[in-house]
């Protein structure tokens, strides 16, 4: 059996997503269990979110999606995906083209249309909207890092500690299709802070001994598997 994680916090504009994605998941995964996860945290911590999720799962070698509340994939890329990253000991992204629908995109899949006849941009260089992993390879290389609050950077530096540590995620060949919603502001002192923290797994790019202090010794992946098995769990 696969869980779907998906990192979910109410609000009225993400609502249609939400339920978008989740009966896309219901229908494209049918007896996968749909984990919807939030955190006691009064900004919204994604990356927490997805480390609970991944806490919940009892086996380290089961393998578990992570969606955002937002996005979802095509089956075949995210089915080849599930059925290599059992033994990969990498993440996998069952994409290589990031779809993001903006109004009007999201509308016309609202009122029936098919996710690839939707308006669009294409977002060069995503790394975040849908993973699929083990437990076991989540955490070798530090699960994600809950000093990211709010919006910003906690993917950009995922990918650089996963490259770093691992070597570089998985991508199958297809399409993933992000909804519209209010966003987050981007700018403020998390945002900062989320950028300076950014900044430090950049310069730490590439070195292997560099990124385990980084994601390790200082604690922050540590701290991450303690919040995530005490935290309040599914949403």
């Amino acid at each position: 059996m696969t869980s779907v994680i998906i990192p979910w916090r109410p609000t009225p504009s993400r609502r249609p997503a939400f339920e978008t994605v989740s009966a896309w998941y219901r229908r494209h995964l049918p007896g996968a269990t749909i984990v919807p996860v939030d955190s006691d945290d009064e900004i919204f911590n994604l990356s927490r979110c997805r480390n609970i999720g991944i806490a919940t799962i009892a086996d380290p070698a089961e393998v578990v999606v992570i969606s955002d509340a937002d996005t979802f994939p095509e089956p075949a890329p995210l089915a080849a995906a599930i059925a290599a990253a059992a033994g990969s000991g990498r993440v996998h992204l069952p994409y290589t083209e990031y779809r993001w629908l903006g109004e009007a995109g999201t509308a016309q899949l609202l009122t029936g249309a098919p996710a690839t006849d939707c308006a669009h941009e294409v977002v060069v260089g995503a790394r975040s909207g849908v993973y699929v992993t083990t437990p076991a390879t989540w955490w070798a290389h530090g699960g994600q890092d809950e000093r990211f609050r709010g919006w910003g950077f906690e993917d950009t530096a995922w990918w650089i500690a996963h490259e770093t540590l691992l070597g570089e995620p998985v991508r199958h060949p297809g399409r993933v299709f992000a909804m519209h919603h209010v966003t987050q502001r981007r700018e403020g002192e998390q945002y900062d802070r989320n950028a300076e923290l950014a900044g430090r797994y950049r310069a730490a790019s590439g070195d292997p001994a560099a990124m385990r202090e980084l994601v390790f010794a200082e604690g922050a992946a540590a701290e991450s598997a303690a919040n995530a098995r005490s935290a309040p769990g599914r949403a």
